[in-house]
């Protein structure tokens, strides 16, 4: 029993000093409603500016819209990475005006017009990419639907993407692609962090 006593006292001596901080947990709810608001923003129509407003009205303590904003701004920027097809552009740019509504710096929207336009540049590199690895890769894939096709009798057809040797290839190339363009992303990304942590 000893020992226990001991564990316990140990614990307790450690949590005397832990005060509840009330604007402590007042700015811990604030951000997680902000990330909410920001999944919510990026699911739907609604307005982060008029929902920002109805919190300082709300709340007197200024942590509190500090809080919102982060998290808000912790959603947002873990969102920004390359495109997989065109209609990501939208879900970026709808990124970008969120951005803007919780960051008030008059270069973040050059910067973030210039991201977008490397993000466009990245698509039509994507695509082209795949364009030339099909085409690399035909004689070989033509080559397996012919021996599939002898050996049961019947013409086959071989989805690339269903085959091992193509998705390795293809993923090889892409990846290579991509590592051109991330350090790109996590740069402007890294900006944007500086221009918020420099507006609170």
């Amino acid at each position: 029993m000893g020992v226990i006593k001991t564990a316990l006292e140990i614990a307790l001596e450690k949590t005397e000093n832990v005060k509840s901080d009330k604007t402590s947990i007042e700015q811990f709810e604030a951000r997680q409603k902000g990330k909410k608001l920001a999944n919510a923003f990026l699911g739907e129509d609604i307005s982060l500016t008029d929902e920002i407003k109805n919190t300082q009205k709300e709340s007197k303590n200024g942590s509190i819209e500090e809080g919102l904003k982060q998290g808000i701004f912790d959603v947002l920027i873990t969102q920004i990475s390359l495109p997989t097809a065109k209609e990501d552009e939208i879900r970026l740019e709808k990124l970008g005006k969120g951005l803007e509504v919780i960051i008030k710096n008059s270069k973040l929207q050059a910067i973030y017009k210039q991201m977008l336009q490397v993000f466009s540049q990245y698509l039509q590199e994507a695509s082209h990419y795949e364009q030339v690895i099909r085409q690399q890769y035909a004689p070989k894939l033509r080559q397996k639907e012919e021996e599939l096709s002898r050996r049961l009798g019947r013409e086959v057809r071989i989805d690339p993407f269903q085959d091992p040797e193509f998705t390795a290839f293809y993923n090889q190339h892409m990846n290579s692609l991509r590592s051109n363009y991330e350090p790109i992303v996590e740069q402007v990304k890294e900006e944007i962090r500086e221009m918020f942590d420099s507006a609170e």
